[in-house]
């Protein structure tokens, strides 16, 4: 399928909150209504093993226990269970089963025409992962002295035999501490994965790569270049060999890129099938058509392999960020161009609150009724055939009558697909606006029916006036149409 759609969802916090003992536990029929909504692909976020040694130790940051307040008032120390992505060992948690387990949770999923993606984080384990003793060379140890000079972005195993180690770190932010920085440089590391994530190929369809950039040579080098002992500028990018060694087994396995810094294309060179759209997100935060319009423009190829999102765990919730109203104008973007499309659990009852990854329960919410029956009906658009096999192409909002700007508000674009078209009309502003879309409708009837499936209204229009001077639209602030024709 083109343009599918995939589904975030925190695993650790639905077992909870649903009194599961354990995955198997989720009745089919939770993944049914999933599948129901059109979602090809599920996203667990939580699946593997980790280490609650860590907790103690580095789950209390004062900044940390902010976001705990902020989140969850009556949060307790038994509600932080620790980071996901502070990875003992890439074995199912617990909670999850086993590796058998997981295997029968996937084949319940490809029962149902879904798939399942996991994680994959290649920068870091947890502070305390059993492979700092088994293989300490699969990470970026420091001298003593390095180790005095920084505390904070340094430290000292209890079984790594006195040896000291970096946390792993994005170096636009001080380190996690937590986790323990790997070596991307080691052969013996890179072989770990390959061997790894071949194995993925048995229990899953694909991965979501955890801060993809960091593992690029360049990234990698600018940021802990200072603490290698030899620089090798002819070693291959570890991308290249993961993906490459994967698709031997099995060409249909998923990599989607986590990824940042305007490095998206340069990971989807590298074989990424999707990568994370952050840019687009900015500009729907700008509140400027203009931005979003001019960010679709880019190549077919990109925006084919761009993951198009409005929140997920690291972001704000969509209907704070943003505000009810854009954040369901957000949503129709994101739901009607290229790429794959993807939403996150809770954004579909207007969930309101974002929870730290490291707590286990989250707060209890109303659900936000107008929110969710707009998702419904979205959804259920947005599922038919043309949305993701039709051809799609920008429109342009042209001007209603001289002196009125207002067309500058408005995106609009068209799928088609053999003799069925579909027209989206997204007022992006918070101002009342106009526009005229000329359509080609040469081959339509002299008059015919716009059906505006969103708003659930009937339109009589005339072939000659959609063609010149084009169909009229005025929608009210954050307003939008799907029309069926």
């Amino acid at each position: 399928m083109n343009n599918p759609l995939i589904y975030e969802i925190n695993i650790r916090l639905l077992l909870r909150g649903g009194n599961y003992g354990w995955l198997l536990d989720v009745p089919a029929s939770y993944w049914e209504s999933l599948r129901d909504r059109g979602f090809r692909y599920i996203w667990l976020m939580g699946v593997w093993e980790t280490c609650e040694s860590v907790i103690p130790k580095n789950c209390f940051e004062e900044g940390l226990i902010r976001a705990y307040a902020k989140a969850l008032k009556d949060w307790t120390k038994d509600d932080v269970i620790g980071s996901p992505y502070a990875i003992n060992i890439y074995h199912p948690a617990k909670e999850i089963g086993t590796t058998n387990d997981l295997k029968a949770f996937r084949d319940l999923l490809h029962s149902l025409g879904l798939g399942l993606i996991l994680d994959f984080v290649p920068n870091h384990f947890s502070a305390d992962s059993e492979l700092i003793k088994k293989h300490p060379e699969f990470f970026l140890e420091v001298s003593e002295e390095v180790y005095n000079s920084e505390p904070h972005t340094f430290y000292k195993p209890e079984n790594s035999g006195g040896k000291c180690f970096a946390h792993g770190r994005d170096p636009f932010f001080p380190a996690w501490t937590d986790t323990i920085q790997v070596n991307f440089t080691n052969p013996g590391l890179r072989q770990y994965y390959k061997t790894a994530l071949t194995e993925f190929t048995d229990i899953c369809d694909g991965v979501r790569c955890d801060m993809t950039m960091l593992a690029l040579n360049n990234v990698f080098q600018n940021t802990w270049g200072m603490l290698l002992d030899d620089r090798d500028d002819t070693q291959p990018e570890l991308w290249t060999e993961l993906i490459s060694a994967v698709r031997q087994k099995r060409r249909d396995f998923l990599f989607i890129a986590e990824a940042y810094w305007d490095l998206e294309w340069e990971l989807q060179q590298l074989g990424f099938d999707y990568t994370y759209d952050k840019r687009l997100l900015d500009r729907l935060h700008e509140s400027t058509a203009e931005k979003v319009r001019d960010h679709l423009k880019a190549e077919d190829s990109f925006q084919m392999k761009s993951l198009r999102f409005i929140e997920n765990h690291d972001e704000e919730r969509a209907v704070t960020s943003l505000g009810k109203d854009k954040s369901l104008a957000a949503a129709v973007i994101i739901a009607t161009i290229k790429g794959m499309r993807f939403f996150h659990h809770g954004q579909f009852q207007g969930k309101r609150i974002k929870l730290p990854v490291q707590l286990g329960r989250e707060p209890n919410e109303q659900v936000n009724e107008q929110v969710e029956a707009f998702y419904e009906q979205l959804l259920q658009i947005t599922g038919e055939e043309i949305f993701h096999e039709g051809e799609w192409k920008i429109i342009e909002c042209k001007k209603v009558w001289e002196n009125n700007y207002s067309n500058i508000n408005l995106l609009a674009w068209q799928w088609s697909l053999k003799n069925e078209k579909a027209l989206v009309v997204v007022n992006f502003s918070a101002t009342t606006s106009q526009c005229r879309l000329p359509l080609d409708v040469s081959d339509y009837d002299e008059q015919f029916e716009l059906r505006d499936v969103l708003n659930n209204k009937v339109y009589h229009r005339y072939r000659e006036e959609l063609m010149l001077p084009g169909l009229f639209i005025e929608l009210g602030p954050w307003q939008s149409h799907i029309f069926r024709y």
